[in-house]
């Protein structure tokens, strides 16, 4: 059996695969556009919030854990539990990122 072209991905005169036509032109038009500057807003409010949502998941499934480790969903329980864990990593790293933004906007004079 030969190797045959395929219109989505074209091939060199060595026969190796190129980047199809497609990609190529979407590249360059996006590097036409600035990237949109970044959203502020509450973070630390917002990773604290969705973290005590996680534990209160958690506490919530935990009385009906027999239930879930008999019908093979006991991995919803521990999800939330690594979902409040990861929480409050993500707290200590908006807090830090917080209070260096707050400290490089007080040294900046303009």
């Amino acid at each position: 059996m030969g190797h045959r072209a395929s219109a989505h991905a074209p091939t060199s005169a060595r026969g190796s695969l190129t980047r199809p036509r497609i990609l190529s032109t979407m590249w360059k038009k996006s590097e036409l556009r600035e990237a949109p500057a970044p959203l502020e807003g509450p973070v630390v409010g917002t990773v604290t919030g969705g973290t005590i949502l996680w534990f209160v998941l958690f506490l919530g499934q935990l009385p009906f854990y027999g239930w879930f480790a008999d019908n093979g969903h006991a991995w919803w329980v521990w999800t939330c539990l690594a979902g409040a864990g990861l929480g409050l990593v993500g707290i200590w790293y908006v807090r830090g990122r917080d209070a260096a933004l707050k400290r490089a906007a007080a040294a900046d004079p303009s």
